[in-house]
């Protein structure tokens, strides 16, 4: 290869063959195909699949991500079927859950009445007029190094910086039945950054 072949090959075509690399290695992937729990384990807790969704049907506990993810980029669709007081989650980066409690400690994108969207103990995430009351919703959830950032319904929630460890773990559905009734997720999909 002449000097001149070399120059363009290393400043010129290697980044371009790189930059392609990485965007295809960032796929977004469906973690839901609308007909099975494949993919994911339930712990203590009841649900199925019920038209296309995810039907949280009973239990304190999670629909929770067969492996763990690092950083992503998560989005669903959600929607509570109780009248009022309704309450679910999404909890991401944990790696235990420790008895009695039926969830992990943090981190949880809160879906509870009054409070959806927000994640507890960070104030800087409370958001407000931005889910549809028993309504189909978009939930766009970023995850990266310390910091995270939410969209709902395709308008930007939140932006903060702080996460702390584990910096990898599995993702979960948070079903309360009991207290916070039954719940739908559908179109959900991750994309690994």
């Amino acid at each position: 290869m002449n000097p001149r072949a070399r120059f363009l090959f290393w400043f010129v075509l290697l980044p371009l063959v790189a930059s392609f690399g990485f965007a295809a290695a960032a796929k977004r992937i469906s973690l839901f195909d609308g007909k099975s729990l494949q993919g994911w384990k339930l712990v203590t807790c009841e649900a199925e699949v019920q038209e296309g969704a995810i039907f949280l049907k009973a239990g304190n506990g999670l629909v929770q991500t067969e492996r763990k993810y690092r950083d992503f980029v998560f989005e669903f669709e959600w929607k509570a079927l109780k009248s009022e007081k309704w309450d679910s989650g999404i909890y991401f980066r944990y790696d235990t859950i420790t008895p009695p409690r039926p969830w992990p400690r943090r981190y949880q994108v809160n879906l509870r009445q009054g409070e959806e969207g927000s994640i507890p103990g960070l104030k800087e995430t409370l958001t407000k007029g931005l889910f549809r009351d028993r309504e189909w919703n978009a939930v766009k959830l970023t995850v990266r190094g310390t910091t995270a950032t939410l969209e709902v319904n395709g308008r930007p929630a939140w932006s903060i910086d702080g996460l702390e460890a584990p910096f990898e773990g599995y993702v979960g559905l948070q079903s309360e039945v009991a207290g916070g009734g039954q719940h739908l997720f559908r179109k959900i999909y991750l994309t690994e950054l």
